[in-house]
């Protein structure tokens, strides 16, 4: 008598991947257009690209770890129910103590 209740997860459509992309290029193109047209200096020009390069690669890396640290936990909600799953049907509530 177990119940399996599964998590279904709905893939992302193409329109919200092409919709994150854009909005991510055009995000990073107008910053990019921002700091070319800013009226300062190479130096600071310069400062300001690794900045962007920096954030840019530090949202990728905690977005792959939000993500990896999601899987494990599934992993782990699955193994853990499967036990709890063979434990139970293990169990025979009817069954008669030997004597």
């Amino acid at each position: 008598m177990t119940s399996s209740s599964h998590s279904v997860q709905r893939p992302n459509t193409t329109a919200f991947f092409v919709q994150s992309a854009v909005a991510f290029g055009l995000a990073l193109a107008a910053l990019l257009v921002g700091i070319v047209r800013l009226p300062v200096g190479q130096w600071e020009r310069g400062f300001l690209a690794l900045g962007l390069i920096f954030v840019v690669s530090s949202a990728f890396t905690l977005a792959k770890c939000v993500r990896d640290r999601q899987e494990v936990e599934e992993v782990t909600n699955k193994v853990d129910k499967a036990r709890i799953d063979k434990l139970l049907t293990e169990q025979d509530p009817f069954e008669l103590p030997k004597a």
